[in-house]
């Protein structure tokens, strides 16, 4: 793989550095300060700074294309890299980034072509062949899978990644004997490897023996404390188990490790919801919508604490980028519209109601409700006594719940508390807690002691 930098600083020499400021060392040694501080965009820009001919070399330019793509920036970084693989085919280093960036795009067929090549040049090169039995699992491919790590074995016999590789195969194909006595053997061989114990602790999870992988976790953590992945794995673990508040105290501690990395704030979130801390989650809903705008299930919650708030603009901008994210959701929608009405006035969002009214299932029962909406934004209520009858009627009891709400909250935004605390009320005592507006009912209901 990659030569790190302070092989490239002994390649070029380190004497000087001290001495002068603008040779090749002095600025790889900057180069590796600045990603050492996340700071990729100002160490990319210094490779322009290197002088020539070493700024040409082949070796510096795979070193900026691997500080490219840890940008995130994958198609400069694949530029460079095809250049340097067209001038030197046999380039084993070219070609694992190469494989690296095709995986990062998701072109797992590119991604192969180039392990493939690996290993036509060097057989028995054991990274590129566990990446090639890793590629086939994600393809479902189990049998060429188990190939790739039998032939890495036949070479290296306590191989830990062909070890893994392998049980991960046998565990796929239900060969759970196989895979388990593999699992033991590579911690057994390899007892202060955080990886073997968190594997194996995968597979006890996906066996129902949750003790067993709690036990091989807690060892994972002492041997690799700063491992966010063991933490969310654990925290997981723990929230499989019910342990609820010891699964938000690991997955929060996930966040200290990495809190550029959006999964944890997924727990998070939802976590101190259940556990009590709404404000909680309403800011952990903010970091990742922010993190990942196409996440809408993080706009959902957002909006929702928006609401519980009574911040209608808020809610209403939330919801409405939950259905730009989400067009097929219909009731974000419905939820933009009502905040827009409580922001505003009820005859605000009545263009944007008739539009995505034009978007949903003629004559279900979602579509009346939208219809109900549309005609109060004209303050044309006839189609109420219609709604009413049509909720009472549905056999659906997640969906009648549901529109249950809506009609509570068609009766708040005309004034009609009384009618609104009647259909939270009914709603409530549905007790239909899977459903997404369920954290909203909650809050209102206790919020009014009904």
């Amino acid at each position: 793989m990659l030569a790190p930098v302070f092989l490239l600083l002994c390649f070029w020499g380190t004497s000087s550095i001290a001495a002068q400021e603008n040779t090749t060392e002095s600025i790889l040694a900057r180069i590796n300060e600045l990603i050492s501080a996340s700071r990729h965009n100002e160490a990319i820009a210094l490779f322009d700074t290197i002088p020539l001919p070493d700024r040409d070399s082949n070796l510096l330019k795979l070193f900026k294309a691997s500080v490219l793509s840890s940008a995130g920036k994958q198609n400069e970084a694949r530029v460079i890299v095809e250049a340097v693989n067209k001038a030197e085919p046999d380039n084993i280093d070219a070609l694992f980034m190469l494989a690296a960036i095709e995986g990062t795009a998701g072109r797992r067929r590119q991604q192969q072509t180039a392990l493939e090549r690996v290993i036509k040049i060097e057989p028995d090169n054991a990274a590129a062949l566990v990446e090639l039995g890793d590629l086939s699992l994600r393809n479902r491919n189990v049998k060429q899978a188990a190939s790739y790590f039998h032939r890495v074995l036949t070479k290296e016999p306590e191989n830990l990644s062909a070890l893994l590789g392998l049980a991960r195969a046998f565990r796929v194909n239900s060969e759970w004997e196989d895979a388990e006595n593999l699992y033991n053997h590579a911690v057994k061989t390899y007892p202060n490897s955080a990886e073997a114990r968190s594997e194996r602790a995968r597979f006890y999870k996906s066996r129902g023996f949750l003790l067993q992988a709690l036990s091989d976790l807690d060892e994972a953590k002492k041997l690799a404390p700063d491992n966010y992945w063991i933490s969310v794995d654990r925290g997981n673990l723990l929230l499989e188990m019910n342990r609820k508040p010891a699964a938000l105290e690991e997955f929060n501690r996930a966040i200290g490790i990495n809190p550029g990395e959006f999964l944890a704030y997924a727990y998070t979130s939802g976590l101190k919801d259940d556990l009590g801390d709404p404000d909680g989650a309403e800011r952990d809903y903010g970091i990742l919508a922010r993190m990942r705008p196409d996440y809408y299930y993080a706009l959902e919650g957002l909006g929702l604490h928006k609401m519980r708030k009574e911040n209608w603009a808020e809610a209403r901008d939330a919801f409405m980028e939950a259905y730009k994210q989400a067009p097929q959701e219909n009731i974000y929608a419905l939820l933009a519209a009502i905040c827009w009405m409580r922001a505003e006035n009820p005859a605000s969002p009545r263009t944007f109601l008739g539009q995505a009214q034009a978007k949903v299932k003629r004559d279900s029962l979602e579509w009346y409700m939208f219809r109900l909406y549309y005609d109060l934004t004209a303050r044309a209520y006839s189609g109420e006594n219609d709604m009413i009858r049509r909720v009472e009627e549905e056999k659906d009891e997640d969906l009648k719940a549901r529109m249950m709400f809506y009609m509570a909250q068609y009766y708040d935004v005309r004034g009609n508390t009384a009618m609104a605390n009647k259909y939270y009320t009914l709603v409530n005592d549905m007790g239909k807690k899977a459903i997404p507006e369920w954290r909203l009912i909650e809050w209102i209901v206790a919020g009014r002691e009904l």
